[in-house]
């Protein structure tokens, strides 16, 4: 019989249908959309709106997702291979393929394992994870469950640069490969879904594992802040928020006076809205890893940056989280390539399938950052969930390049785009 070929396109979709004959189906469906329906319906409405919400009127959401179905790929025939190369260079060290999960906060809203469980499929996976700075769970267990399976540290940078110091100092011991600073949420974008509610996580204690873990944080719960221009009503809801804060204190050795302390502190100093140019040169020196800035959209904060020094950008709008008809991703995407000279280009918000992955590495991007769905995932099924998201994507985008007559990932460019969507 002829080899037909192997890869992780045709390895999932046998995976599939042979179970599917004991007539077991997969832990997360497939189609993007219906995906998120299965999360929203299985989430509680405050923590779907934090995962899924965007700025404003979701403009910029639906613009990421709508510039992914302008862009038209262009196959050739007679020209496939029995399998692909989906590996690609990046930092000096070869990734198995063009893909890294993006940072996500406050993952316990999706699952009660949150980071840890997803940097145990990333590490199955074999795909790179980037810890968030308003994790879950601390970078120090991540990094242990992950063995030597690589990972990223995502920096918000606040007002006390010794937290800041902190983390990085943290991040290197973890193991981290580079430090990607996040630039586009020096403010909190204005999110509807979560006003409406009137939810905001961080004031329960969640998404602050690496803050409540962290030294100098905790060294500076005993100082106190100015008292705050608002106060909660006390009814019963208030009382329940106090008894999750103190359940979530009693995991980090802290009392719910001190963990009112800690959510106050971290909402009065987390974002830094005067960050500019030298506090990157000034990262520069605070670390020997490579830096990547996320959130690069104007080609000529792309040329500055290389100018810093910096050893990457992350094309990224935040998955439309934070400014309300800005510029999608994707759409960004050929001209900060096209100023970042020979600095490794990433391209993150708007991600959703194979074929998107496809698109955006014939734009010009290196690799991708994939988010809401592997969340999605995690909210269905935990740790297996993530992974089946993982295994679909690429398995659709080994298929992609194999109907598309592309041998390997790296070779994608242009020419593999119909010509009203070329850069």
């Amino acid at each position: 019989m002829t080899n037909i070929g192997t890869g992780p396109g045709r390895m999932r979709q046998t995976q599939v249908y042979v179970r599917g004959l004991g007539g077991e189906r997969p832990a997360v469906p497939t189609a993007p959309e219906r995906l998120q329906a299965a999360a929203q319906a299985k989430l509680s409405a405050a923590d779907f709106a934090y995962i899924a919400g965007g700025a404003g009127a979701e403009r910029t959401l639906r613009a990421n997702l709508a510039a992914f179905e302008r862009v038209r790929l262009l196959p050739r025939r007679l020209s496939g291979t029995r399998e692909r190369d989906l590996s690609v260079e990046l930092l000096g060290e070869t990734l198995a393929a063009p893909l890294l999960l993006a940072p996500i906060g406050v993952l316990e809203a999706a699952h009660p394992e949150a980071d840890l469980a997803v940097a145990r499929a990333a590490a199955a996976e074999n795909v790179p994870l980037i810890f968030s700075s308003q994790a879950s769970v601390p970078m120090e267990a991540c990094a242990a469950a992950m063995g030597d399976s690589p990972r990223l540290f995502q920096l918000y940078w606040g007002t006390d640069d010794e937290v800041t110091r902190s983390f990085i100092r943290r991040a290197e011991a973890c193991g981290a490969r580079a430090i990607v600073l996040t630039l586009d949420t020096t403010l909190l974008g204005w999110r509807p879904r979560d006003l409406d509610l009137g939810h905001l996580p961080f004031l329960r204690g969640r998404g602050l594992a690496q803050y409540l873990s962290d030294p100098v944080f905790r060294s500076r719960l005993a100082t106190p802040l100015p008292a705050p221009a608002v106060h909660p009503p006390r009814t019963p809801a208030l009382l329940r928020a106090g008894a999750e804060l103190a359940a979530k204190g009693r995991r980090f050795g802290l009392s719910l006076e001190q963990m009112q302390a800690a959510a106050a502190r971290f909402t009065a100093t987390y974002t830094r809205p005067d960050l500019g140019w030298d506090d990157v040169s000034r990262l520069r020196e605070w670390t020997h890893l490579p830096i990547l800035l996320k959130g690069i959209l104007h080609p000529d904060d792309a040329r500055e940056a290389a100018r810093r020094g910096v050893n990457g950008l992350i094309v990224s709008n935040h998955g439309g989280r934070q400014i309300d008809g800005e510029i999608a991703a994707l759409d960004a995407l050929p001209g900060v390539v096209a100023a970042a000279g020979d600095l490794p280009v990433l391209l993150d918000s708007g991600v959703r399938t194979g074929s998107d992955v496809a698109k955006a590495l014939a734009l010009g991007a290196r690799a991708v950052l994939l988010g809401r769905p592997y969340v999605y995932g995690l909210a269905l099924a935990g740790e297996r969930g993530v992974r089946e998201v993982v295994q679909n994507v690429l398995a659709e985008f080994d298929l992609t390049l194999g109907l598309l007559g592309v041998g390997a990932a790296r070779d994608l460019g242009p020419g593999h785009l119909a010509p009203s969507t070329q850069p």
